[in-house]
């Protein structure tokens, strides 16, 4: 039986509802994706399980700026970094 007092959220590149401590939420700072893995930066959050499969499925199907509400093009580079594990 799920914790009840663990927040769920859906992700937005594969559409699927886990609870927040499986995702990442991703806020835009400075025309750009940053991760949020504290879940701590102002602003409105999407969130993301970190893989590259769910990555790529969010940017083809135009899933961040949509959750995101932005109309600005959004850069996912710090994003790709630390989901294909470049960086931190």
């Amino acid at each position: 039986m799920a914790d009840p007092s663990i927040p769920v959220r859906t992700c937005v590149g594969c559409r699927r509802r886990a609870p927040v401590t499986e995702l990442l939420r991703v806020v835009v700072r400075g025309g750009g994706l940053t991760p949020d893995p504290r879940r701590r930066l102002p602003g409105r959050g999407a969130s993301l399980h970190p893989t590259a499969e769910c990555l790529q499925a969010a940017v083809r199907r135009r899933a961040f700026p949509r959750a995101l509400r932005s109309s600005a093009t959004l850069e996912t580079g710090a994003l790709e970094e630390l989901v294909s594990g470049r960086s931190t």
